[in-house]
């Protein structure tokens, strides 16, 4: 399987968002950027999240700290959804 990639500034001018921007969220731990000589690249598996976090950091005014607290959030949110679903399927062995 092989791995995709998209340059940063194209992203970013495709997308109007600054460059400044991927760094601050490759700097809060939220995204890697791969540098390859001169060249900065994104995992284009992460654009639906940087996508995430642009809507919250230009659309809604959210800061960094705020996007943080959100990404750990939803992350917890979704840990606890999966530990449902897997007491619901035990639980359904134990009723039958």
């Amino acid at each position: 399987m092989q791995t995709e990639f998209i340059i940063v500034s194209e992203y970013c001018h495709k997308c109007h968002i600054e460059p400044s921007f991927i760094e601050l969220l490759e700097e809060g731990g939220l995204i890697n950027i791969h540098t390859e000589g001169k060249h900065h690249y994104l995992l284009v598996s992460e654009l639906p999240a940087i996508e995430r976090y642009s809507r919250l950091y230009y659309d809604l005014s959210i800061n960094m700290e705020g996007i943080d607290v959100i990404h750990h959030l939803l992350e917890r949110i979704e840990s606890m959804q999966q530990e449902i679903n897997t007491l619901r399927k035990e639980l359904l062995i134990y009723r039958r």
